[in-house]
Parts: structure tokens; sequence; C-alpha cells
């Protein structure tokens, strides 16, 4: 019965995830397996559109999207110091974070397929962010301290777990890419928001995603 629950899991996903479009399948398979997609920018006014777009869900066990995840990771590579990155970010509007984990040994970077915060905390820090397509942009932000994440590996296997600190802000910050929220458009929403300060977040010399 377990068996079956899982595999009506991935059936639901596999049939709610669209096909890749000529056109994505064209940005993902140009230049080598191996090479760095290259990261798109607001100062450009195509790139900026796809930026704002809201992403669909992917197909984990299409061929492609493996290649993709391996290409956006070079992605993140080859930044000075990114900690992580979005689908959006390398021009295609689909559900696929890279986060660097500063919550486990050795700070690995991970991928995330069809990510969802399912519930975050109430608990916010402040703290600072930049953004890898948004050049010169530096900014203070509020995230939740804590998140519950679910999301599929390229095998289409499903996870749930609870982040905190450091990691949850960088997962909060690559999830708004994938619903077309960027952080230069966030702080001009937030100058209306009213917050209760808590305590600042500390690792101001990680500030860029």
């Amino acid at each position: 019965m377990k068996k079956l629950s899982v595999f009506f899991i991935l059936f639901a996903g596999l049939l709610h995830a669209q096909k890749l479009t000529s056109n994505e399948l064209s940005i993902i398979n140009q230049g080598d397996l191996h090479t760095a997609l290259p990261i798109y920018q607001v100062t450009d006014e195509n790139q900026h559109k796809t930026l704002l777009n809201l992403s669909a869900e992917i197909n984990p066990t299409d061929p492609h999207t493996a290649v993709l995840v391996k290409r956006m990771k070079e992605s993140l590579l080859s930044t000075d110091g990114g900690v992580g990155i979005a689908a959006p970010q390398v021009g295609i509007n689909r559900k696929i974070i890279w986060v660097q984990r500063f919550d486990k040994e050795g700070t690995p970077l991970e991928y995330f397929i069809n990510p969802v915060i399912v519930w975050r905390s109430d608990l916010q820090n402040l703290g600072p962010e930049g953004d890898l397509s948004i050049p010169d942009f530096r900014d203070q932000f509020y995230r939740s301290k804590v998140i519950q994440l679910e999301y599929v590996d390229l095998k289409g296997q499903k996870y749930s777990e609870i982040v905190e600190g450091f990691t949850a802000v960088i997962f909060q910050h690559e999830i708004d890419h994938l619903f077309g929220i960027l952080i230069s458009d966030k702080k001009e929403k937030e100058k209306n928001d009213s917050y209760k300060k808590v305590d600042a977040y500390q690792k101001s010399d990680l500030n860029r995603r």
C-alpha cells in the first residue's frame, strides 16, 4: 500500500508538470554539460521579464531536468561567493533551486526540485541579502527563522524537512525567485509593513545569493 501511495504521488506530479518548451530545451542544451549557463540580470530588459515570471513545476525524471540541474550548479560555482540560485536566473521558469547547506557539516550544495514551503515560523530575523541577478544591490530583510520544506529529487522521490537559521533564509530567497519576487521589489513593499524587531541575523559576511 505504501509503494502504491508513493507511485500515485509521483504520477500526479508528472501529470501536473508541463513538458519543457522548445525554447527551454534550447537554453538547457546549448553548450557543454559541464559549462555554466549565463546568469540573467535585471539590467537587461528581456532577462528582467523572465526573472519576474512565475515558474512552473518540472518533470523530475525527464533527462533534460538532470542536465539543467547540473548546469545550474556550474552557474552557481562560477560566481564569487553565491550561496544559492534558482532556475529563472538562468532563463528557465521552472521550479528548481540550488542552496548551500550551512546547516550541514561541510556546507554542501544541494538541489531541490519543485520545492514548496508548507509552513514558516512567525518569528523572523533581520539580515543582509544580495542577489546574483541584481548588481550592486544589498539590503536588510526580514525572513522566517524556521521553515518546513517539501520537494522531490531527480528520481521523483518526495522529501520533507525542517530548516532554520541562515540556510532557511537562502531557501526563502530562492523560492521567492520561483514566484517572480526580487528583493529589490520586496524592499519597496516592506517599507509599508510594520515588524517587531527580533534578534539580528549574524552571518553578514555571507550575504550573496
